[in-house]
């Protein structure tokens, strides 16, 4: 049965890397895999394209589709536009539209990249974390939220962070079940002593672990957390957070591993519908250049094979593909080191088609 995928370029260097992962979804047509890949715009093309970053033909195709491949968002020529109308409201209206709660960022080290790391190589050689991030709910989308002006003419600016029991729930039973078939270690991170929102987090997962019996559960200040990741970081095999702090450490874990442009992401709903994104923005400085790097964005393919495709020997096949390209010392700028070849956005993906074999 033929599956249709949604190709959400973005803007900036997305429509350069998502044009090699499509490279790659094509060539896996060939090994029996049935797709129907419809590309659509989002963000700031999205814009440009219908006067909205979410256009309702975009959203349509994305809900009946099986799964989403998308670039990034976003661009300084978007940045005066009124809030509902920026590049992110697309990516958060996605998100929200869809239901993806539940974001997968792992922070992997490559061995070939142990030198990349801005940490010394003993202290993240094997590094293989995976953060799980609440996506849909907390001070993204908390109400009410908004600039208003108070009695002494001084303006401010309020959000409001607010988590329910059942979103609470699902994302711990997510965490736990990725941690029971990895090393059945959980750090949940919060900030229970000063938010009241984490005190009922806290209560929550440590109430869905009692189910979990042969996961090791802990939990950790988000301060603490960032720091420990530094310190660290391979004291953790999966930590489960908040929106917010998931975001800001899951990029803290993506510098561990050398490059933001090498780690891919995961959104899922549910029923394991997922859309699949690198987890770094659309760098306007770069874009159009040809020096992006495409791989994090070829795993998120492999992250769509794996989780909502059902095919993990096709995801296997671009795992060890991008393994073998790494090892012949190909890099894009970002992971490059001495006595290694530096090449484009274009060569790197070509690389990896010449691995899938």
């Amino acid at each position: 049965m033929s599956k249709k995928i949604a190709i959400l370029p973005g803007d900036g260097i997305g429509v350069e890397i998502v044009a090699e992962a499509v490279k790659v979804l094509e060539h896996l047509k060939g090994d029996g895999l049935d797709l129907e890949l419809v590309e659509a715009p989002v963000g700031g093309a999205g814009y440009d394209a219908a006067g909205k970053p979410l256009p309702d033909e975009t959203l349509a195709l994305v809900k009946e589709a099986d799964s989403i491949l998308l670039g990034a968002v976003g661009g300084p020529q978007y940045e005066k536009l009124p809030r509902e109308l920026r590049p992110e409201r697309g990516l958060l209206g996605l998100r929200s539209e869809l239901g993806l709660f539940a974001n997968l960022r792992p922070a992997i080290l490559y061995p070939q990249l142990a030198d990349a790391s801005s940490l010394k190589p003993e202290v993240v050689a094997g590094l293989d974390i995976m953060i799980v991030r609440e996506l849909t709910g907390g001070i993204y989308f908390g109400e009410p939220r908004g600039i208003r002006e108070k009695a002494n003419g001084e303006r401010e600016g309020f959000n409001t962070l607010v988590y329910s029991e059942s979103e609470v729930d699902r994302i711990a039973r997510v965490a736990f079940d990725i941690a029971m078939k990895r090393g059945k270690r959980l750090c949940s991170v919060d900030k229970a002593n000063v938010l009241e929102v984490s005190e009922l987090w806290r209560e929550v997962v440590e109430r869905v672990g009692e189910e979990y019996q042969g996961v090791e559960l802990s939990h950790m200040y988000v301060d603490n957390a960032a720091m420990q990741l530094v310190k660290w970081p391979k004291q953790f095999d999966v930590m489960v957070t908040k929106n917010m702090f998931g975001d800001i450490l899951s990029d803290a874990a993506a510098m561990l591993t050398g490059s933001i442009g090498m780690l891919p992401s995961a959104s899922l709903d549910a029923n394991s519908k997922g859309m699949y994104e690198p987890i770094h923005g659309s760098a306007p400085d770069i874009a159009g250049k040809g020096i992006a790097n495409p791989l994090a964005t070829i795993l998120s393919v492999a992250m769509m094979l794996r989780y909502s495709l059902d095919e993990p020997v096709l995801a296997d096949k671009i795992d060890t593909a991008v393994g073998r390209v790494l090892d012949k010392g190909l890099r894009t700028p970002d992971i490059m080191s001495a006595g290694c070849k530096q090449i484009g956005t274009v060569e790197m993906g070509d690389a990896v088609m010449a691995e899938l074999v």
